[in-house]
């Protein structure tokens, strides 16, 4: 796990919020938890405890529908979006990324759970900062384990062991003809210098 024990308070406050937030979406200890009920239930908890659902990139209807499969509980009814908040220059890359995700998805995955999941990792994309945090996971293990459930292909693609949200903006624009660049929130991430050096 990436748990930092010198981050900030207010980190690790969110990180107390929002798995207690988890566990009453889950049931725990009361109900069973299942991997993929846990996953849902993080990201939006995440979302859910700072009143960013919209940053999820799912419509009211998909956040209830979603509930209804993996949660015991609803959705904070006022923090549901009406319908899905995106940047119009970022739309088209999240439509985009959405459907090369659906298309790597993996056979024994939920199609509903692949759409909501491939919409929510779109949207994360499009957020200034490494992928787990923008998806409100605890560590690039989440990320990945993740990907190996819902879309192994993905995986199987970083060879190199690139950041996730630079590999997945690489290969969707790969698959699409386009010049590899970074994600349109890479550039306000810390490690945008990194990823992406000046001049190369």
């Amino acid at each position: 796990m990436s748990h930092d024990p010198a981050a900030p308070p207010e980190s690790r406050d969110f990180d107390t919020l929002a798995a207690a937030r988890c566990d009453a979406l889950t049931g725990t200890p009361a109900a069973p938890r299942t991997p993929d009920a846990w996953l849902f239930a993080r990201l939006v908890a995440a979302r859910e405890v700072r009143g960013e659902l919209p940053l999820l990139g799912l419509s009211r209807a998909q956040i209830e529908t979603l509930a209804a499969r993996h949660f015991v509980c609803a959705v904070t009814d006022d923090a549901l979006p009406a319908h899905v908040m995106t940047d119009a220059s970022h739309a088209a890359f999240a439509s985009a990324m959405h459907a090369f995700l659906v298309g790597l998805a993996a056979p024994q995955a939920d199609p509903d759970d692949v759409r909501c999941l491939a919409a929510i990792i779109a949207h994360a994309c499009l957020r200034p900062d490494h992928l787990w945090r923008d998806l409100g996971l605890r560590g690039r293990e989440d990320v990945t384990r993740m990907l190996e459930r819902f879309f192994p292909e993905v995986v199987a693609r970083n060879v190199e062991g690139l950041r996730w949200k630079k590999l997945l903006a690489r290969e969707l624009a790969l698959a699409s003809g386009a010049t590899p660049g970074p994600a349109p929130g890479c550039p306000g991430c810390e490690d945008f210098g990194f990823c992406f050096p000046a001049g190369r």
